[in-house]
């Protein structure tokens, strides 16, 4: 797959062009994305993907964006997972949040991108105002020379697959009902940085992950897997959260202990899929309940794991 940032002001080559956030990449986003990959190659053309960094509401109303499902990096592994040639990550700024839809369609998808087929979800707007749509879009593709296609939302059980859906479930810690708007486990990705090693000295030491981004959309104790380095769907105990028994008002960190595991894992990259949520995170007076917590957690990830270890045999 290749990543372009920013449009070209000439597009060398037709594409097949989506549209969108993509933050979490859920059944929704999946199913469309395969629709676009099928219309590509019946065309004999690459499959592209445009998407924004910041998100938009994360440039218009920064204080009130809603924690993303996804930074930059996990959102490109995850379309290319699904398929995508191309992928061009436009910079929304107020420079770009100024064109208006006339603008959008003249200097991006004709003359930037070069688009011959543009699939879009049914709700779709575009343009200074979000005054361009469907509609918009449909006649300006019978002049300028490119097909316009609307794919309808996508329902689970009953539910419309969105982002906000999947943050909501999430937030509830409602980590299940989340895995199946996906379509697999919600994972955070990071490397493994130094520590205060706090967890060294009670005797569950815990693999410190970098984090990009300020905020998550979940926080608790946490049956995952993590995979990286040596590692490979090794079972584990996460922790998500400010550790209030630590001290006030620390840094939101993101903690795994990896459980059956004795080595180095400083520097490597690690990715951690969420299953269940063993608890919230809470307040203990002193360490010794702290450790005494642990142990509790790691007892039932285990039990979890074994659970579901037997359902699948």
């Amino acid at each position: 797959m290749r990543v372009f940032r920013g449009i070209p002001k000439l597009g060398a080559q037709p594409c097949v062009l989506t549209i969108g956030n993509f933050d979490g990449v859920h059944l929704g986003h999946k199913a469309l994305l395969q629709r676009l990959r099928e219309r590509a190659r019946s065309l004999g053309l690459p499959a592209a993907v445009l998407t924004f960094e910041p998100l938009p509401r994360e440039f218009f109303a920064p204080a009130s964006a809603p924690p993303r499902l996804a930074g930059i990096r996990r959102k490109l592994a995850l379309l290319q997972e699904a398929g995508i040639d191309d992928v061009y990550v436009q910079r929304f700024d107020a420079r770009f949040a100024a064109l208006d839809a006339q603008q959008f369609i003249d200097q991006i998808l004709v003359r930037g991108l070069h688009t011959r087929y543009l699939m879009i979800g049914d709700d779709f707007c575009f343009g200074r105002g979000r005054s361009g749509n469907f509609a918009t879009l449909q006649e300006a593709g019978a002049l300028r020379g490119f097909q316009v296609e609307a794919m309808h939302t996508l329902e689970v059980q009953g539910e419309r697959a969105s982002s906000s859906a999947v943050r909501e479930a999430l937030q509830k810690g409602e980590i299940e009902h989340a895995t199946r708007l996906l379509g697999e486990p919600f994972a955070l990705e990071g490397r493994v940085m130094h520590g205060d090693k706090i967890g060294r000295t009670l005797g569950f030491p815990t693999a410190n992950i970098q984090l990009r981004q300020p905020s998550l959309p979940l926080s608790g104790i946490f049956a995952v897997t993590v995979d990286g380095g040596p590692l490979q769907d090794a079972i584990g105990a996460a922790s998500v959260g400010v550790r209030p028994t630590i001290g006030d008002k620390l840094a939101l960190r993101l903690e795994v202990f990896v459980m059956d595991f004795e080595g180095d894992l400083y520097h490597q990259r690690l990715k951690l899929s969420f299953h269940h949520k063993i608890r919230d995170e809470a307040k203990y007076d002193g360490l010794d309940e702290l450790k005494a917590a642990i142990r509790r957690d790691c007892d039932e990830v285990r039990a979890f794991f074994a659970a579901q270890s037997s359902l699948t045999r």
